[in-house]
């Protein structure tokens, strides 16, 4: 049996002051992620007009989310040594460097070593921002603050997708605009008043197993998640140009699920601060397996495609900010840290499986493959969550009715239907 020791303090809702404290990181994340976005939708079109195979171009996908497992790592240590800022610059010109490092090479295996770079600074960055984030935050406003914080960096990662049509991704001049983007996005975050970012201090650490001992639905849902976002990000380039989209339809195609995303995003978090969050997860995976059967039905050039396209990041994509919020709610404040690094580790390791599972299923019943991936994925999540549910039982909604926000008033009734299978427990405290 295990426990999830729920601690709740009540601290102020979204603030001046914490705009404050933010915008510097808000800033240069929005420059690295529209620099992450063109860049990785330029490596997919030069890989499949360099005509590689479908599992090659699996691989140098994967080999992103790969850098994701090392780079949460060593960030953590970085971290606790030299401090959010220092590591943050750090990993930037690391990343400058990585990109411009494509642009001049013309050979899968150097393509998939530096795509593993690339992902190391990402994964890096992330876990500067939600450790950085999470000790903002309290229970009574993690979701929205992440939630903003995933409209910021999804919608510059599909602004960067959307104007992949304006470069030739076969010449440097994209990727050195990449590394560009990627330079300038140090000075906000350096500019900011050392105050506001977290103190340099050794975080206690927490490993896998002992997280999963307080919050097993968190880490659970985390790694599922991660592996439908790795289908999700990883091969959509290759999917639009393998069935004959229009050139100026390929950027906008792999974009689709950020633009979603930035749509749907502060409501579905905003609903889960509300309700319980598994309630609302729940319902985001199903809407998103149903999504992703329509794109099976509609014609692969037909315009709506790109609409349920959309409609599926926005329902998918909070998922991963609803188990990190999940985490974060039952977690000790010396444990964030260490707890941020192991959520992008679980997540970055599920997400190096989704681009092999999307390639195989196109290997094997052709591009349609790519949306039957999506379909299972998201209803392995639904049925963990359903799981979930099922096996603990705590209220549904977090506040009194009168409090409740609009979003969590829509998501209701469906969380009612969810909830009401649930077995009472005799210790509310308990998982089992």
């Amino acid at each position: 049996m295990t426990y999830e020791a729920h601690h709740v303090d009540a601290g102020p809702a979204l603030s001046r002051d914490l705009a404050l404290a933010t915008w510097g990181l808000f800033v240069g994340l929005a420059l690295l992620l529209l620099a992450g976005g063109l860049f990785g939708t330029l490596l997919g079109v030069r890989s499949e007009t360099a005509g590689l195979p479908t599992a090659i171009t699996g691989l140098i996908a994967a080999s992103y989310y790969l850098g994701f497992v090392v780079g949460s790592r060593l960030t953590l240590r970085a971290l606790g040594a030299v401090g959010h800022i220092r590591v943050y610059a750090a990993l930037a010109a690391l990343l400058t460097t990585a990109m411009l490092g494509v642009g001049l090479t013309d050979s899968w295996v150097p393509w998939a070593l530096l795509r593993l770079v690339t992902g190391l600074c990402f994964a890096g960055q992330y876990v500067v921002a939600e450790s950085w984030l999470n000790d903002l935050a309290t229970n009574a406003n993690r979701g929205r603050l992440l939630a903003i914080y995933n409209v910021i960096s999804t919608g510059a990662f599909a602004v960067g997708q959307a104007v992949v049509f304006a470069f030739d991704a076969e010449v440097v001049t994209g990727f050195a605009l990449c590394a560009i983007a990627a330079s300038l996005a140090v000075i906000p975050v350096t500019l900011s008043e050392e105050a506001v970012a977290p103190k340099i201090e050794e975080s206690e650490h927490i490993t896998l197993k002992q997280l999963a001992e307080v919050v097993p639905t968190g880490l659970g849902a985390c790694f599922l998640v991660g592996i439908a976002h790795g289908a999700i990000g990883g091969l959509p380039a290759v999917y639009a140009t393998r069935v004959g989209m229009p050139a100026g339809w390929v950027g906008l195609f792999a974009a689709a699920p950020s633009l979603g995303g930035v749509l749907l995003q502060w409501p579905i978090s905003a609903a889960s601060d509300d309700l319980d969050r598994r309630v609302v997860g729940f319902a985001g995976a199903v809407g998103a397996m149903g999504t992703a059967a329509l794109l099976v039905l509609t014609p692969e050039t037909h315009w709506m495609v790109l609409v349920w396209f959309a409609l599926l990041g926005g329902l998918s994509y909070p998922l991963y900010s609803i188990a990190g919020a999940y985490t974060n709610d039952w977690i000790e404040p010396e444990h964030l840290n260490a707890a941020a690094s192991q959520l992008v580790t679980l997540y970055g390791v599920g997400a190096v499986l989704g681009p092999f599972v999307a390639a195989g299923l196109m290997i094997g019943v052709g591009p349609g493959g790519f949306f039957w991936a999506l379909i299972i994925l998201h209803g392995m999540i639904a049925a963990f969550l359903a799981y979930r549910i099922k096996a603990w039982r705590s209220p549904l909604t977090k506040r009194p009715w009168d409090e409740v926000s609009l979003p969590a008033r829509a998501f209701y009734v469906p969380a009612t239907i969810v909830a009401a299978g649930r077995r009472r427990r005799r210790r509310p405290d308990a998982e089992s």
